[in-house]
């Protein structure tokens, strides 16, 4: 996998898709050749649902909740209950990182195109919380920002795991 920060043109658009794209690949980059084992476990007493699958698989559903049901408005189909919020990363457990891994990929290149058909300004159909809609320029900024936060997560329980650092 090649990973780039560096957008093909200088424009806002080409530099916000390069960037969501980087901090995917290097989300991905992460769980490269981990042990099934690893991948599953929860080694911060505090974060017992903080595993490399449970943070994928996170990633996924909030790419999801934010283009599919803010975005486009569809109806939020989602994993979590009002019981359990943190579901989608309670069930990864039961899935092999791998398959997180092309699940997750898969939905990214819906989701360029959605993005690539799409201009920044457009207004997501959907407001939350009573606030005025976000516009998609918003969501991808978000989903950078979310993305690399939870890439540190990632970075950390590599390295609890079996010492991989870097990537």
């Amino acid at each position: 996998m090649t990973r780039t920060d560096m957008p093909p043109t200088p424009d806002e658009r080409a530099s916000l898709v390069t960037f969501l794209d980087y901090v995917r690949d290097t989300a991905r980059a992460k769980c490269d050749d981990v042990s099934p084992e690893d991948a599953r476990r929860a080694p911060l007493p505090g974060s017992p649902l903080m595993t490399l699958c449970g943070l994928i698989s996170h990633l996924h559903w909030v790419e999801y909740y934010w283009f599919q049901v803010v975005f486009l408005g569809e109806e939020d189909q989602g994993p979590w209950t009002e019981e359990d919020p943190d579901r989608e990363m309670r069930i990864a457990l039961d899935v092999p990182l791998a398959d997180l891994l092309s699940a997750y990929e898969a939905q990214c290149a819906r989701y360029r195109e959605l993005v690539a058909a799409n201009d920044l300004d457009t207004e997501a159909k959907r407001a939350r919380d009573g606030r005025r809609p976000v516009n998609l320029r918003w969501i991808l900024l978000h989903l950078i920002e979310e993305t690399a936060r939870h890439n540190g997560h990632l970075d950390i329980l590599r390295e609890l795991a079996d010492g991989r650092t870097g990537s």
